[in-house]
């Protein structure tokens, strides 16, 4: 599986002559001389052509989000972030709402991110450049063809997260690569492609801005509905929820109340009886013991909707 010494890992230089991403506009020529409120408008305006640029790669999203959830609708498949500076902060960001929000398990969650954890806080010297380091970290972790693993940067170039995904692939992992060039050589590398296509920034090169925002949206997107593909979301609410402080644990009382009708007594109760697992405590309210609501749920893939038809 080692790229080490071949074309691909040599072939993985930078060379920005043709990213659209750093040419600089002629219309924000002098943008430090405008009115506060004026440059105010410019970025906003950079913002939505992010938008517009993920609304662009709904069909390329669509197609990876099929592709994942049949990959990781059973119990071993992982979710595997990487990325480099602006691109790989916000992998992480969307990887550590995963749990919390979604019950998506620690376990099955990876994030290989040039510089390590340091480069999570400053700019570690030349660490987007290191292919070596993506190659061995994500050998480190050993892919699976039943793992996801998602590599985004705004270049389209970035060594470090192009060899992650070379390894990856060769494994046979679901790949999935995020990029704002056209003709982005990682939107190649990936089995499924996401061109956002931000353009030029408001401030050239700074892609933190149109290309980091179209990063966040296309994530929240992808990863919304892929838990929402692995039976994480009921009639609208986040039933896998962790209810982990006093909003949250209101918010478990308040779905299952609606889900099934029944006064708050009831619902607190029924939560208390399974550690207010929501989807557990809901099966409870309508009658069935713990371990058999538990049972339902695994012979349904966690679907609710399932469990509740067949109780």
């Amino acid at each position: 599986m080692t790229l080490n010494g071949s074309n691909k890992l040599r072939d993985m230089s930078p060379g920005c002559e043709w990213r659209e991403t750093e040419f600089r506009s002629p219309r924000f020529e002098g943008l430090e001389t405008w009115p506060n409120r004026e440059i105010l408008g410019a970025l906003l305006g950079g913002q939505h052509q992010a938008l517009n640029a993920v609304a662009q790669a709904l069909p390329q999203l669509e197609s990876a989000i099929d592709a994942a959830v049949a990959r990781l609708s059973g119990e071993k498949g992982r979710i595997i972030y990487v990325g480099a500076g602006t691109s790989g902060r916000l992998a992480v960001l969307d990887g550590i709402e995963l749990t919390p929000t979604f019950g998506w398990p620690l376990e099955r969650l990876e994030y290989l991110f040039a510089g390590g954890d340091a480069g999570l806080n400053h700019a570690i010297e030349g660490a987007e450049d290191d292919a070596v380091a993506g190659q061995s970290e994500m050998e480190a972790i050993k892919p699976t063809p039943q793992d996801v693993v998602l590599g985004l940067a705004a270049s389209g170039t970035t060594p470090y997260t192009r060899a992650a995904i070379h390894v990856a692939r060769e494994a046979g992992s679901l790949t999935i690569a995020f990029a704002n060039n056209p003709g982005s050589p990682l939107i190649s590398d990936a089995e499924f492609g996401v061109l956002l296509a931000t353009g030029a920034e408001v401030l050239s090169g700074s892609t933190r801005l149109g290309a980091g925002t179209s990063q966040k949206i296309a994530l929240n997107r992808f990863s919304t509905t892929l838990m929402i593909g692995l039976n994480k979301v009921h009639r609208g609410h986040m039933v896998d929820m962790q209810a982990s402080n006093e909003k949250l644990i209101l918010r478990a009382q308040r779905m299952v109340i609606e889900i099934t009708g029944c006064d708050l007594v009831t619902a607190t109760a029924a939560l208390e009886q399974c550690d207010y697992h929501t989807k557990l405590a809901v099966l409870i309210v309508e009658g069935q013991e713990k371990n058999a609501a538990l049972s339902l749920l695994r012979r349904h893939k966690g679907n609710l909707a399932a469990a509740l038809s067949d109780k």
